[in-house]
Order: structure tokens, then C-alpha cells, then sequence
């Protein structure tokens, strides 16, 4: 039996994960609805993208569009709207591109807003390498797991006088263990050897500490999974002098953060990047985690990778591992074969190009 905060999420071998097997298309699956958030400047483009390659894969997925702008509830509170939040309370499963967070004094950053909405406790993001784009590492594979409701971003910040302002860094026993069983059930589920819980306790003694007391408890319940604790400073750079020594990797929010972005930068930076967030009662949404790029917004310039392979991961969440197979050949051979590709992946290719050459790749695999 799953420990009880996986709430109904389908943890098979191949959750989430990025890889180069293929498998086999057997039968058709029935529909299922998935929450669409385009997005804000080049995200309705990578959102057409995906939609279509998913309809030439014929992907069982019907799509709800809806646009996330924050709006001030009752009180003054800031909330989703209200169509965004019921669709995705039916569907349990979102798709979003990349959000702007609009600049103005108490505009909370949208992405934040939906992980609090929707108890989005997990970021995960697998970093592979992808073959045929060239970088100055060739074998990463590896995950970060990034806990994603608190610490320096819950958001608790005042001003002690003049010039004095205080931050403050929340970090909770329930949160630090639900993460730390997240990953090693992930690890287990996807058959990854070890789990190493990033942390800088031996500075913030009392809030890594606890952090850090909740993994080593958590790792006592998972003996076939090797546990390694290591400083944050040390993991970067131990990571780029070699990447492979890592395979899944557990930490705070803010380390989280700019640790996903280092690895993100091994395979290629964000554009290829996948992303989930999975929450609390079974809802999961899946993301590119690049900005919205205004300035190529329009002109058929966007690279809509790293959304198509987050889609992927969705597809898997799922259950729906045969299409997800077949669409990741078709992006990943698409990208080796280097003769269709966007500006930012080396070649000279619109996105509408880039997209119907995965598109006829996706039908030929059929």
C-alpha cells in the first residue's frame, strides 16, 4: 500500500520519467480531459504545438482552455478564477505554458498562486540528455525533487524599521516528510538506485535541520534505496565537474529552484526542460518552466519542446505510456536528425515547421 499523501496517484515504473525506450502502441484508451493554460507571450504558440502533435498521435485527450489571471476575491484576497479552478478540480490534470506575473505592488507571482491553490507539494523534473544536442555533457540522467509549497518562498516578509526588512524562511515537519516519502516512492517506482537530500543544516541548524531529521526518518522505511546527505554548495559543484554521480535529488523550495535550473542547463537549458508539479488528492499540473519570451511572441520563432516533453510526462501520469512513447521518439528523433529544428536547438526552422516534421514523425510510428 502507497503511503497515504500519494492520494491516488498512479506511481507505475515509467511516472514521470524521460527516456529513450519505445513502446509499443497496443489499443485505444478512452478520453480524458485535460485542464489547457496556455499561457501568457509565446505560450499560446507552444499550446497549438502540442495540441496538434497530440492530435496527429490521436492522444485521448480532450482539452479545456482556460486563462489564468489572478483576481482579487472576497476580502481582497487574491484567487484563480473561478472557471480555472472548477475545470481543474474535474479534470485532477493541467497543462500550462509559461505565465507572466503582471508587475505591480501585492500581485502575487501566478505560478505560486496555483501550487498554493492546489497544494502542488512536489516539483519534479527530470534532466536527461538529449542525443544530437550538442552540450558539454553527454550522460545526465537525473532527477531534482523540489518541495514546493514553502520555505524562503512562503511569502512572509515585513518590514522590523527603516531600511530593516525581514524574511522569513518557513519550514514544516508534515511538509519536509511528505517530500521526502515523494521521493523515495519516486525512486522505488522508477527503479533509481539512490536519493540524495540537499541541504545547508549545518548553517540553519533548527529549519535544514528539520528538513534534514525528516529524510534520514524517512530513508529508515526504504532500505533498498541508498540515502546520501550532502551541503548544498558541495552539490553544485560536484555537479558540474560530474553530473552523473547524482540520480534523485530532494531538497527545500529555493534550492530547489536554482539547482533545477543548473541541471536544466547540463541537457540544454530550459527549452528542453520538462516539468510537473503534483499535489495533494490526485491533481497534477504539468508545465514548461521557461518565461514567456514576449519578445518573439508571434512570430512562429518558439521552441515548444520543453512543454511537448512535459506533456509527455502528463501522458504517463496518466497512464497513457504508448502515446507518450511514440510522441518522445518522435521529438527526440526529430532533434538527432537536426535537418528540422528551431533557432535556439541550432537550426533555422519556424515552430510551425519544427512542429509538423514531429507531427509526421508521431504518424509514421502509428
Amino acid at each position: 500500500m502507497a503511503p497515504l499523501f500519494l492520494f491516488g496517484l498512479s506511481l507505475t515504473v515509467s511516472l514521470l520519467a524521460i527516456s529513450r525506450k519505445s513502446v509499443p502502441f497496443t489499443r485505444p484508451a478512452q478520453m480524458q480531459t485535460v485542464t489547457l493554460i496556455p499561457g501568457d507571450g509565446i505560450g499560446p504558440e507552444i499550446s497549438a504545438a502540442v495540441v496538434k502533435i497530440f492530435e496527429s498521435a490521436k492522444a485521448p485527450i480532450r482539452w479545456e482552455e482556460r486563462n489564468v489571471t489572478a483576481i482579487k476575491g472576497p476580502g481582497g484576497k487574491w484567487m484563480i478564477p473561478p472557471d480555472a479552478k472548477e475545470s481543474m478540480d474535474r479534470s485532477k490534470i493541467g497543462l500550462k505554458g509559461p505565465l507572466k506575473t503582471p508587475i505591480a505592488a501585492g500581485h502575487p507571482s501566478m505560478n505560486l498562486l496555483l501550487r498554493k491553490t492546489f497544494d502542488l507539494y512536489a516539483n519534479v523534473r527530470p534532466c536527461v540528455s538529449i542525443e544530437g544536442y550538442k552540450t558539454p555533457y553527454t550522460d545526465v540522467d537525473l532527477v531534482t525533487i523540489r518541495e514546493n509549497t514553502e520555505g524562503e518562498y512562503s511569502g512572509i516578509e515585513h518590514v522590523i524599521v527603516d531600511g530593516v526588512v525581514q524574511s522569513i524562511k518557513l519550514i514544516t515537519e508534515n511538509a519536509s516528510r511528505r517530500i521526502a516519502e515523494y521521493a523515495f516512492e519516486y525512486a522505488r517506482n522508477n527503479q533509481r538506485s539512490s536519493v540524495t537530500a540537499v541541504h545547508k543544516a549545518n548553517i540553519m541548524r533548527m529549519s535544514d535541520g528539520l528538513f534534514l531529521r525528516k529524510c534520514r526518518e524517512v530513508a529508515e522505511n526504504y532500505k533498498d534505496i541508498k540515502f546520501t546527505e550532502m551541503y548544498l554548495d558541495t552539490v553544485c559543484l560536484n555537479m558540474v565537474q560530474d553530473p552523473t554521480q547524482f540520480d534523485v535529488l530532494v531538497m527545500p523550495n529555493l534550492y530547489g529552484d536554482i539547482l533545477s535550473d543548473l541541471c536544466a542547463g547540463l541537457i540544454g537549458g530550459l527549452g528542453v526542460t520538462p516539468s510537473g508539479n503534483i499535489g495533494a488528492n490526485g491533481v497534477a499540473i504539468f508545465e514548461s518552466v521557461h518565461g514567456t519570451a514576449p519578445d518573439i511572441a508571434g512570430l512562429d520563432l518558439a521552441n515548444p519542446t520543453a512543454l511537448l516533453l512535459s506533456a509527455v510526462m502528463m501522458l504517463r501520469h496518466m497512464g497513457l505510456h504508448e502515446y507518450a512513447s511514440r510522441i518522445q521518439t518522435a521529438c527526440f528523433d526529430t532533434i538527432r536528425d537536426k535537418k528540422v529544428l528551431t533557432k535556439d536547438l541550432g537550426g533555422n526552422s519556424k515552430c510551425s515547421e519544427f512542429t509538423s516534421e514531429i507531427c509526421h514523425r508521431v504518424q509514421d510510428l502509428a
